[in-house]
């Protein structure tokens, strides 16, 4: 063999090692070896088998996943609660009411145990009378000066940064075998889409929340959308099914949760024909997140944990199943 074939010869398989090399790449790499991510690997391979029985079709490959303790931290309590505590505090000189009035008074003096005392009345409440009466650019400006200066109280760091890991590499391990990502939350529908994108990878279209009724007018002849200090849609518990109806017009083949807030969209998920995926993520590290499931004001997680192993749903103990928790420090 002359030197020039060698040297072919040679490169080709070079290319083909590292093509195998590549091939063979972990996907989801902040996962241990387990039954977990062993079910979502069967699964995954099992619908995009072209010649096998549970093909599925890459316009039917629709998964959604929750966003509050699924895809990033939760407690102490939820972000967008967070936000709205924040901005009862920003606009308190223009209501000294609030001094004396709860829930705006709890949210004054950060009392968290009252707060959640109010549930979700009181969360409304406080979100009708910080949300609205803006335009939706407005609110959305509002959102994205928050959301790049506000830090988690434990971690010392920005929210965008406290996704959970293994999550983000699931969420790109699906789109690269051909999957649509949704995000289906309880959250604020106008306060995930400025920043989802970036952080997960989910374009606005993509985003299904919670919304505040909003209507045009015209002000002084340039048309506007207002928000108003009313609730549209709760999309939450038996809502997000209906939320995944309305906005993404069929029924996902895979379901990603990790509360009772997200039983519905497991079952109705589940419930269709052909292959089908449920998972739910068990906060069970108190070390390196936080420890929580039946007895919790946010993110509680009771009836789904008794109905996972009747439906056949997985669920991942954050302790055992994952390597990393959250994303690894920036290096210098």
């Amino acid at each position: 063999m002359g030197s020039t074939a060698r040297v072919i010869a040679l490169a080709a398989i070079a290319v083909a090692i590292a093509s195998s090399a590549f091939a063979q790449a972990d996907p989801l790499p902040s996962w241990n070896d387990g039954p977990s991510k062993q079910a979502i690997e069967s699964f995954v391979e099992k619908v995009t088998e072209e010649d096998g029985a549970d093909y599925v079709a890459p316009d039917d490959r629709i998964a959604v996943f929750d966003n509050d303790g699924t895809l990033w931290v939760e407690h102490p309590a939820y972000t967008q609660f967070v936000f709205a505590m924040d901005r009862v505090k920003e606009l308190a000189p223009e209501h000294p009411e609030w001094k004396e009035q709860q829930p705006f008074k709890a949210a004054l003096e950060g009392d968290m145990k009252t707060l959640a005392s109010y549930g979700k009345k009181g969360l409304v409440e406080i979100i009708m009378a910080t949300h609205a009466g803006m335009t939706p650019a407005e609110f959305e400006a509002i959102v994205e000066k928050w959301i790049a200066t506000a830090k988690h109280p434990r971690f010392k760091k920005p929210y965008t940064e406290l996704a959970y890991q293994p999550m983000l590499e699931l969420l790109d391990y699906l789109r690269d075998n051909g999957f649509k990502t949704f995000i289906v939350s309880g959250g604020g529908i106008e306060f995930m889409r400025p920043w989802t994108d970036r952080v997960y990878g989910v374009p606005p279209d993509q985003v299904v929340g919670s919304s505040i009724k909003t209507e045009f007018q015209d002000k002084d002849g340039k048309p506007e959308l207002f928000r108003l200090p009313e609730m549209n849609f709760v999309d939450d518990g038996p809502g997000k099914p209906v939320g995944i109806n309305q906005h993404i017009g069929q029924r996902p083949i895979a379901a990603f949760g990790n509360s009772d807030g997200d039983l519905q969209m497991l079952e109705w998920t589940t419930a269709g024909d052909g292959p089908r995926f449920g998972l739910i993520v068990h906060h069970t590290d108190a070390e390196r997140e936080y420890a929580y499931d039946r007895d919790t004001q946010f993110g509680r997680l009771d009836k789904g944990l008794d109905l996972a192993p009747k439906e056949g749903w997985t669920v991942v103990d954050m302790k055992t199943d994952w390597k990393e928790i959250f994303p690894p420090e920036p290096k210098p």
